[in-house]
């Protein structure tokens, strides 16, 4: 009888020295310095739990779950981010027959993709209006919520611009093959084949974000210097307020670079939007300090 009396004191005592325990580490907490972690906090409380508890330390379930989650999306987030350094170019559409989709082939080279950096939207146009939708990409499956899209007539572009946003809408798995010209592979769930190549964007490619800028470029062009035989083309900078209308004009000067994805045809003075990017000089056959790429012709009209 006294045993049994006794045991329960035992514990009592036990448990008082426990407490007692925790009561000086929590005094020595309070004047330890602000640098200690949160997470050696957070062990040490574990840990008195589990001594009172008299159970072991074990992982906390959710933990686990959510680390695993972040491993699945960080590879998410590194093929949305690989998919967002191109602009995709169709090069090849194809029927669950295998026949060819020849609205969108007879244009391939004006039909694009392009996934915007930093969001969860994509835009893809024919060469006339750009549609815009978000998106969610979960293991290689995409999925697209209803498009938005500008409203111009696009004439004999009306068919595929309309059968290229059928095929976008829904869910549709993807595949990218990486190398110097990567290929991007979508298979509808209608069993369309979409086959894309990618180019780096510009901001991918010199590793920086583009300043706008606006250029008039003349119908003619002229000598680059002096003592230089090439003709290049005659431009001159243009500034506008934030209401759009035009406020200076600078000097026409010959451009001896190259603008990306300009066609000078000679017949049109025009006025274009550029988005101009730093490069290193070591990088540049004629040490030039900056890179052109357009962005929209704003003006355009038949010379004189």
């Amino acid at each position: 009888m006294v045993d049994i009396k006794r045991q329960p004191i035992t514990k009592l005592l036990l448990l008082s020295s426990v407490l007692a325990v925790s009561l000086t580490l929590g005094a020595c907490q309070k004047n330890a310095p602000s640098t200690e972690s949160e997470g050696t906090d957070a062990t040490a409380s574990a840990e008195m739990r589990a001594t009172l508890a008299n159970t072991e330390v074990e992982p906390d379930a959710n933990e686990t779950v959510a680390a695993s989650e972040v491993t699945e999306l960080s590879v998410e987030q590194q093929m949305i981010a690989n998919l967002a350094r191109h602009r995709w170019t169709l090069m090849t559409a194809k029927g669950a027959s295998d026949q060819p989709l020849a609205p969108l082939i007879n244009i391939k080279d004006q039909v694009t993709l392009l996934f915007n950096q930093g969001q969860d939207t994509l835009s893809y146009s024919v060469g006339c209006n750009t549609m815009s939708a978000a998106y969610e990409l979960q293991a290689q499956r995409l999925t697209i919520e209803d498009s938005m899209s500008t409203k111009m007539s696009c004439g004999n572009l009306d068919s595929a611009e309309s059968l290229l946003n059928t095929l976008m809408q829904g869910s549709s798995e993807l595949t990218v093959t990486e190398g110097e010209t990567p290929l991007l592979t979508q298979v509808t769930n209608d069993s369309m084949t979409l086959i894309w190549t990618g180019r780096l964007t510009s901001q991918a490619k010199y590793n920086s974000k583009g300043e706008t800028v606006f250029w008039a470029v003349s119908s003619e062009k002229i000598a680059c210097g002096d003592a230089d035989s090439r003709m290049c083309l005659q431009v001159k900078p243009v500034t506008y307020n934030d209401q759009g209308l035009k406020t200076s004009e600078g000097k026409w000067t010959a451009f001896k670079g190259d603008i990306d994805g300009y066609q000078h045809d000679g017949m049109h003075e025009e006025v274009l939007r550029l988005q101009r990017y730093q490069i290193d000089n070591n990088e540049s056959a004629e040490g030039e300090e900056y890179a052109y790429v357009l962005d929209a012709v704003i003006e355009s009209a038949v010379a004189e």
